[in-house]
């Protein structure tokens, strides 16, 4: 079942303005393009058939699009993320990466990739983490410096160029990870909760970062993540997944909140926001009783 909330233009407050949400139109207008991300009928078994873990996945992530994969722990989420990435084989169906095969996408770095933890190299400093991609594709020196400089701009950390891991906070490390998967001028970025670990104020100001990186650099975003209302803020479209096996059970279009200028407090505390945390809340309990799903920072238990 694929289900679709109406568009919503609210009269939230925001101060003396006005929050105007609408049913995002396909990102930048692509929809002719090649999709960033194409998901057919996807299956995977583990452990020589005894645990299935997907079943008969079909998404499809354009161009520029933010999407977020929500659902209990086990329904899939991570999984179905690495056989994205090639990091996993699917046992049935296809997946495209930009029309290439997954594996193809891999070899020519098409995606960047980050985790929940930075993974970032401690004898390297900052500058030396980012530029590690490139080195590893015998970039010369001098573009490598370049794009390295570009990229701590954009992640706010240039002053933070030459100092190694340990000296920055979760948060910074985090945008270091970022700035490192985007090295190589990804069309697409792949992320499995790299806000977990952060406290909630972190996580909020990460969420407004990520936006804005992912807004400048075009690149397409599958976010996976366990909080309902993250997923809002940042996605143009939730997908909702069942317990395993997993499934798509619904997919919630949202506002393309952290692209209008709007302050994200504002966002947050809005009648349309709340509406679409409940739209997501709603397709989650109708899949279970019961999850480790977070609403607004509580467990639904």
């Amino acid at each position: 079942m694929t289900g679709k909330s109406e568009s919503a233009v609210t009269d939230a407050e925001a101060g003396d303005e006005q929050i105007e949400v609408s049913d995002p139109a396909p990102v930048g207008d692509k929809a002719e393009d090649v999709a960033a991300v194409d998901l057919t009928k996807v299956g995977k078994i583990f452990d020589a058939g005894s645990v299935t873990a997907l079943v008969d996945v079909s998404l499809k992530v354009l161009a520029g699009e933010f999407v977020s994969l929500i659902g209990p722990s086990g329904c899939g989420k991570s999984t179905l993320l690495r056989i994205v990435a090639d990091l996993e084989q699917p046992t049935s169906g296809s997946v495209t990466v930009h029309g290439k095969s997954a594996r193809q996408a891999r070899i020519d770095q098409d995606y960047g990739i980050a985790f929940q933890q930075a993974g970032l190299l401690d004898w390297r400093t900052v500058q030396a983490n980012v530029e590690l991609p490139l080195e590893l594709h015998k970039v010369p020196k001098a573009e490598r410096r370049t794009r390295s400089a570009e990229l701590l701009e954009m992640a706010g950390l240039s002053d933070f160029a030459h100092r190694y891991p340990a000296e920055l906070s979760g948060g910074m490390q985090q945008r270091v990870a970022i700035a490192r998967a985007l090295a190589r001028k990804p069309s697409l970025l792949l992320m499995d909760e790299p806000f977990g670990a952060l406290d909630e104020m972190t996580r909020e100001r990460m969420q407004g970062e990520l936006l804005r990186i992912a807004g400048e650099t075009g690149a397409a975003v599958v976010f996976v993540t366990h909080s309902i209302p993250e997923a809002v803020f940042l996605s143009d479209r939730v997908v909702v997944m069942s317990p395993r096996p997993g499934r798509i059970s619904e997919i919630v279009p949202t506002g393309g909140w952290g692209r209008g200028g709007v302050s994200g407090d504002d966002i947050r505390s809005s009648e349309a926001f709340f509406e679409a945390v409940a739209a997501v809340r709603t397709a989650l309990r109708g899949g279970h009783e019961a999850t480790d799903i977070i609403v607004a920072g509580q467990d639904m238990r």
